[in-house]
């Protein structure tokens, strides 16, 4: 146990919102503790993104507590406290059993009278496990609850299993934490291959911590990734999703494909992106995405938002240019190449990284796009510039130029067609514009009220 005077975690920097759960759960006579990356953060004097709490209440206990609480999850039962612009995810400590002998059935409820009891009312329904893995060991649901020191040995890694206990202020480390802290290494806790057996997305979230945190992974724990890193196809594509934009948009992109690349990881991630890197000549590719990653970092370190399927086209764009320039080859029209590219490209991928139809489709805009920038005659500009994808498309179009060089005239005209835009957009006086600038305003014809006929009377008779 750390005390507070030897630590400089304040409660200044902890979200009021997670310190009104943490008061409330001790209040009512549980620990309460501040858990994992958010101590982590704050020891290292960096801004928590998150806020996570451990108690020793059972997730009933703790939706009875708060009246904004939902519980969540299967795999792991949680619950999340919702306020105004935050949740915050509360989780009872887990414990270290390794096998937990359940109640196989429970019998349903007894029927209110004999009369209006329904046929089979005394059929037995089966109880979910609360401790469930494969033959190998893979965690597939885990909601036997422990000990504060048992569910820091369960969590992933050292530097992540740091508790701060809201009764005293002390951090709480179990697993020589601090120590790591100091060090600058992420490092498993227990048996590196035991660990991502047990959940193999450990391995993405080690590489992250690593980039992130700007740390190196300690040797036994690089070992056992590289050994084990074929498992990542079975953990769940629609996880490793939210793993994968995790990865790419910390602002350190371009290190975490570097070292998933000497991990081995990306190829396992993207298995066609990652067999046509190697079968490409010169290492070309390997620069283009790094140039590509290299710009998204830019664009999250300057505080812009990144959306999902502006990383993905970034990423993906040279291979599906390079395939689709194949089939327009031989006759295929470009969109029609590009559609073809995409849905195959998009239907392997998704047995490991299960990408949303809706980003999938906003990606393939995104580059059916660029074939319109060749068109600068008429109002052409006009309609594309105002299109809503045009900013995303036209920063990919940008991007491609500044690498490749080619069609700097080209690059040069949109850039004086849209800065006279803004001008003009502004009302402020301008020269010469380009030609699309130049076109008339249809006026509008103003439409003959039609008067209403004479009203009909009868004839004086």
């Amino acid at each position: 146990m750390i005390p507070r005077a030897s630590h400089h975690i304040s409660r200044r920097y902890i979200s009021k919102n997670a310190l009104k759960v943490l008061y409330r759960l001790k209040d009512a006579g549980h620990l309460a503790y501040l858990v994992g990356g958010g101590v982590r953060d704050l020891l290292l004097g960096r801004e928590p993104k998150d806020f996570d709490v451990a108690t020793d209440a059972h997730p009933g206990e703790i939706k009875k507590l708060f009246k904004n609480c939902r519980l969540i999850g299967r795999r792991f039962r949680l619950a999340h406290v919702y306020f105004h612009d935050e949740i915050i995810e509360v989780a009872t400590f887990r414990s270290l059993a390794s096998d937990v002998h359940e109640q196989e059935e429970t019998p349903e409820p007894a029927a209110a009278s004999e009369t209006s009891a329904p046929p089979h009312s005394d059929r037995k329904r089966p109880r979910p496990p609360r401790l469930l893995k494969t033959e190998e060991g893979m965690i597939l649901r885990d909601n036997v609850f422990g000990t504060p020191e048992e569910d820091a040995l369960r969590r992933d890694f050292t530097v992540n299993a740091l508790f701060y206990n809201i009764a005293d202020f002390s951090v709480i480390d179990y697993v020589a934490g601090m120590d790591d802290l100091k060090a600058g290494l992420i490092r498993t806790i227990g048996e590196p291959v035991q660990r991502f057996i047990e959940d193999p997305v450990r391995m993405v979230r080690a590489v992250r911590f690593a980039a992130m945190l700007g740390f190196d992974l300690e040797e036994r724990t690089m070992q056992a990734l590289i050994e084990q890193r074929e498992r990542v196809a079975l953990a769940s594509p629609a996880r490793l999703y939210e793993e994968v934009l995790k990865l790419f948009l910390l602002g350190e992109a371009e290190k975490v494909y570097h070292l998933l690349r000497k991990t081995g990881l990306f190829g396992v991630l993207f298995p066609s992106l990652g067999e046509w890197f190697e079968t490409e000549s010169e290492g070309y590719p390997n620069v283009w995405i790094g140039k590509a990653l290299e710009w998204i970092d830019g664009c999250v370190q300057a505080g812009r938002q990144i959306q999902p399927h502006v990383l993905l086209a970034f990423m993906f764009g040279r291979f599906v240019e390079s395939k689709t320039s194949d089939l327009v080859a031989v006759g295929m029209h470009p969109h029609a190449a590009i559609d073809l590219v995409l849905s195959e490209f998009f239907r392997e991928q998704s047995a490991r990284v299960l990408i949303p139809k809706k980003t999938a489709l906003l990606v393939r805009d995104m580059l059916r796009d660029q074939t319109r920038f060749a068109k600068t005659s008429g109002r052409a500009p006009l309609v594309f510039s105002s299109r809503p994808g045009f900013a995303d498309a036209y920063a990919y179009f940008r991007f491609v130029r500044e690498i490749t060089g080619d069609n700097q005239d080209l690059s040069a005209w949109w850039a004086e067609f849209l800065r006279h835009r803004h001008d003009a957009a502004s009302g402020e006086s301008i020269g010469r514009q380009p030609e699309a600038l130049h076109h008339r305003q249809r006026r509008k014809r103003r439409r003959k009220r039609r008067r209403p006929p004479a009203a009909q009377t009868d004839p004086v008779l």
